[in-house]
């Protein structure tokens, strides 16, 4: 597989708008005050004029943001200015392709996926130098021609507390995919740093790990191990879904709550569409945080008891896209308006600190 250069030069897109949706109208759970928590200065932010922004993480101290519609890797600083580490130059801009996810491996590794002209792709960068001056390597492609499309490409990758580099993939709008184990598409993938299918993965020598997706783009795990994933549904049900080895996840035989069969995994929990579209996704000893799209708010579930939840700043930021814990405790939120299907302001996109108790579960 070849690798491919990092440059200096931008690209950008229109996003088209999104296909229209009719879900249910949305049920009664609890909505937290919308109120940002500090209204003295900047209030909750942090860092704003970020472009089309899709995901945080951070090599050790130091906040990594990628920009879906520019291909630019950013770096924030204490003040919570953006300074550019690197641009990739090859992407293929269009729809809910392009820089997507990104995850971090001590000491200096940076895994980053994207969409070229071949398909989605997973690369692995060295981040060079030291905070305020860092620089990208040249890519690493662990693994390229990932089915992609305008619409569901996943994009979320994380490392797993077994080491393990997961990746979310969506099923670029095609509905046979996530149930034919040889595509990759509509799939969650367990591999190595190295991109290869470790001897204990639940379908021999291939990197699928859980099947039955149409777009899954959250993944976090909590205390005990335990794989937790968001996923958007098509006309009726988003979802929180516990992850196992080798489960199928219904899609597209199943959505949501209903039409049980046996073999299928059921969510823990699931929300009407135009209430979530849940994106990235965070856990705080037994909560779980969830940034939505559509919803346009932030949502907390409990854990222990999935009915428990709560809602924060429905309407006031827009579009949520990530939501990340840092590596001093706090809680930051990334909004997404400016990707084409919001309506963003002034100082959009906008990086915010959550105050977990305006939004804890109840």
């Amino acid at each position: 597989m070849a690798a491919c250069a990092v440059g200096l030069v931008l690209s950008s897109c229109t996003t088209p708008a999104e296909p229209p949706r009719t879900p249910p109208q949305p049920t009664g759970v609890e909505e937290t005050a919308s109120t940002p928590f500090d209204e003295a200065g900047d209030g909750p932010v942090i860092g704003r004029g970020l472009d089309a922004p899709w995901s945080v993480t951070f090599a050790g101290q130091t906040p990594l943001i990628s920009e879906r519609d520019s291909g630019r890797i950013l770096a924030m600083d204490e003040a919570g200015a953006f300074r550019e580490v690197g641009v990739l130059t090859d992407i293929a801009f269009g729809g809910e392709g392009g820089l997507l996810g990104l995850a971090w491996r001590e000491p200096d590794e940076l895994f980053v996926y994207s969409t070229d002209e071949d398909g989605n792709r997973i690369q692995r960068f060295t981040l060079q130098g030291e905070p305020g001056s860092h620089t990208l390597s040249e890519p690493a492609t662990l693994i390229s021609g990932l089915p992609s499309a305008s619409i569901h490409n996943g994009g979320r990758i994380a490392l797993g507390p077994d080491g393990m580099l997961y990746a979310e993939v969506g099923d670029a709008g095609n509905r046979s995919l996530p149930q034919d184990l040889d595509s990759l598409g509509g799939k969650i993938l367990r591999m190595t740093p190295d991109g290869q299918a470790p001897p204990d993965n639940p379908f021999g020598d291939s990197l699928v790990f859980s099947y039955g997706h149409r777009n899954v783009q959250g993944l976090a795990w909590d205390a005990d191990g335990v794989m937790y994933a968001s996923e958007f549904g098509q006309n009726r049900w988003d979802e929180l879904n516990i992850i196992t080895a080798g489960a199928n996840y219904g899609w597209p035989e199943v959505e949501g709550p209903g039409n049980s069969r046996e073999g299928f995994t059921l969510p823990i929990a699931h929300w009407p569409t135009d209430a979530a579209s849940p994106s990235g996704i965070t856990i705080r000893e037994r909560t779980v945080y969830l940034a939505n799209l559509r919803g346009q708010r932030l949502r907390s579930v409990d854990l222990d008891d999935p009915r428990n939840q709560s809602e924060l700043w429905v309407g006031d930021y827009g579009r949520f896209r990530d939501i990340v814990s840092t590596p001093d405790g706090q809680l930051w939120a990334l909004t997404n308006n400016t990707d084409g299907r919001g309506s963003p302001g002034p100082e959009d996109d906008l990086l915010l600190l959550v105050d977990p108790e305006h939004l804890a579960a109840r």
